[in-house]
Formats: structure tokens, sequence, C-alpha cells
């Protein structure tokens, strides 16, 4: 009977929940999982690409993360739906012997392949970096191809192509300390070299994702481990990039996105998290959008998930040639979530002082599970 009651009474937060966050969802297409049922039970680090083809999607799956039977996954986006999805790359060794996949990442080369790069080993640490290519979007692969010593490619987050023919995969480094770095091809991945790591400056960084500034300028914005995203600029092109330093929104210690949009706009997808007292890990959840014209000053502009069941997390954004920005992320370590948004109908309000504003008739829900919250 207690169990029957605590079931019933979860059911009604959720929903309850649900019809609460509808009110910061203006703007809101579509919304949908790439999948309802799949070989795997669990599932995270979900990344999207526009080709042209159509969109393709792409994660991990496996029994659960750093478990050996972690494969990387592909999904299409044909007609009107996602197609089932098919593993594309393991972690099996000559030897027979069988390691996990981490964190794929996917690039549209502009008017050529589509670019496939994931991770292999026991743990972030101690991984490496793999490439496949694709020539019909994402239907048939290439042979996997190890990333030169030392190189891992992008670690969670899409690459961005400069005007000087650079392309600069955000990169990072877990094993003797947190540090970021960036991985530069000018041959779509056939030689590479390095920038950084980017200095420090007392704090611990990984995960950046690169915005393009109306003035030439580039920035960065980078999970950490100090209760707040991070941020470095350069203003050569990448090649050398200021000290990393706190921006005004928090960070949960979880993975978050950005990316420019065609107006100049910054859009950034994260978890709105302070985790309480001087911890610095929180639930991920809620999963928030903002808006910024400058990269300092951002407005609240969408609420993804609020739930009290947390794990909403690990997103990332493009916009495509329509104008539509997509989002795609961890939803429960069950499901990938895909949502289509046109960014002309959102409604922003300011964030001032860090705290998310208050939408008047939305209540945030209490959490209830944080099961589930791995690294």
């Amino acid at each position: 009977m207690l169990k029957t009651i605590l079931s019933v009474s979860i059911v009604l937060f959720t929903l309850t929940a649900k019809a609460q966050v509808e009110k910061w969802q203006t703007g809101v297409v579509k919304q949908e999982f790439l999948y309802d049922e799949a070989p795997f039970p669990s599932c995270h680090s979900a990344t999207i690409a526009e080709t042209p083809t159509g969109l393709v999607a792409s994660f991990f799956g496996g029994t659960k993360e750093r478990n050996p039977d972690v494969e990387i996954y592909i999904s299409r986006y044909v007609g009107d739906k996602w197609l089932a999805p098919v593993s594309v790359a393991d972690g099996i060794q000559p030897g027979g012997k069988r390691l996990p996949t981490w964190n794929p990442v996917l690039y549209q080369v502009p008017g050529g392949d589509l670019l496939l790069f994931y991770k292999i080993g026991p743990k972030p640490s101690e991984w490496w970096g793999m490439m496949k290519t694709s020539k019909d979007g994402g239907k048939t692969w290439s042979d996997a191809t190890k990333l030169p010593d030392g190189n891992i490619g992008p670690v969670k987050n899409k690459p961005v192509l400069l005007s000087n023919g650079n392309l600069f995969a955000p990169s990072s480094r877990e094993g003797d300390g947190w540090k970021v770095h960036f991985e530069v091809t000018k041959d779509n991945g056939k030689t590479w070299r390095t920038i950084g790591p980017i200095a420090g400056n007392g704090l611990d960084a990984i995960q950046p994702s690169i915005l393009h500034h109306k003035n030439g300028k580039l920035q960065i914005l980078a999970r950490s481990r100090n209760r707040a995203i991070v941020e470095s600029w350069s203003a050569d092109n990448g090649e050398t990039w200021s000290p990393l330093s706190k921006t005004s929104l928090p960070n949960n210690n979880s993975g978050t996105d950005a990316v420019t949009m065609q107006d100049g706009r910054q859009v950034l997808v994260y978890n709105h998290v302070l985790p309480p007292g001087d911890l610095a890990k929180g639930a991920r959840t809620p999963l928030n959008v903002s808006i910024s014209k400058d990269g300092k000053n951002w407005c609240a502009a969408l609420i993804l998930e609020d739930s009290p069941i947390s794990q909403y997390s690990y997103p990332a954004v493009i916009q495509t040639s329509d104008g539509l920005l997509h989002f795609i992320y961890t939803w429960r370590r069950q499901k990938i979530k895909h949502v289509v948004v046109d960014p002309s109908k959102l409604k922003l309000k300011k964030i001032k002082n860090g705290v998310w504003p208050k939408l008047k008739g939305y209540t945030a829900p209490v959490l209830t599970e944080t099961k589930n919250e791995e690294p």
C-alpha cells in the first residue's frame, strides 16, 4: 500500500512539474525521444549535426557508463522520424580485450564528409581519440582511425571552423588536474597541432565550447569544479587565450554546450544549478537555456526540463540552416531527448547576480531523486 502511495505521489509531482515548466517553454516547436526501445539500458553524452541529407545524432550506450560493453550509436532523422539507433563503433581491441567508448562528437565538414570523433579507454584520464568519416550522411562509415598519440579530439562539444581554415576542436584533460586545450587541424583530421593548455588561474575546467563574436574575438565557456561556468577569450584566432575566469553563471560540475547564432547572439545550454553550501557538485536538474549578445550579460530564455527526478544533462546545441535551434541531451540516463526551438519566439528575462529570474505562476519542483549522477 505504501509503495502504491509513493508511486502515485511521484506521478503527481511529475505532472505538476511538467505543467509548471511549460510556462518557460515559449518557442518550443517539438519535443521527442530519439527512440522508444533500444538494445541497451543506459545512454549518455549526445551530439547532433546537420548534414546535406538531414540531421544525425550520436551518443554512447551500454549497461552503464564505464562498462566495457558501451558502444557508440548513431541515429538518423529520415522523413519525419528518427531511425532506430545503430552501433557504429566499439572498444574491442586487436587482442580481444574490450574497453568502453565515450563522448562522441559529430562535425559536418562544409561540402565534405561527416566526421565522428569518440574516445576509447577505461576512464577519462586514460582514454585516446578515434575518428571515423561518412560520405553519405551517416549511413555508412569508414574504418576507425586513431588520432595521433596525445590527441583525443573534441572532448565533448563540436569543433568550430575559423575563417582562416583552422578547424578548432575544444578539448581538455582530466589526468593531472583539469586543463583546457585545443586540437587544431587544417586538413579535416589528417594532421593536428595542439594549443594550450590555457592558464587555469586556480580554476579546474573541462569540456569547453567555442563562441564567435562580431569583433573577431573568440570565447570559450566550460564546465568547472568551481561552482561557476568559466570562460576565456582570444583575440588572435585562438592562438593565445586569457587565463580562465568565472562567469556570473553557476555550474553543478556537469557538461554544457553553446553556439553562436546566425544573428550573432550566443546560446548556452546548461544546468543553472548552484550546488548547496560549498559543494562543487549539484543535481542535474533543471536544464536551462540562456542567451547573450556579448557573452557576458545573460538572459534566461528557456527551461528544457525541470523535474523532481534528476539527470537532464550533457546537452548539445546547433542552429540549423533554417534558423531553428536543436537541443539534444541525456534524459535520466534512459533515453536521449531532442527539442526544437524557434529562437524568434523566445521571451527573455535578465539574469541578475547569477540568479534565474522568477516567472509568474512558476514554482520549481522539489528534488526527490538524484540517482545516476555519474561524472
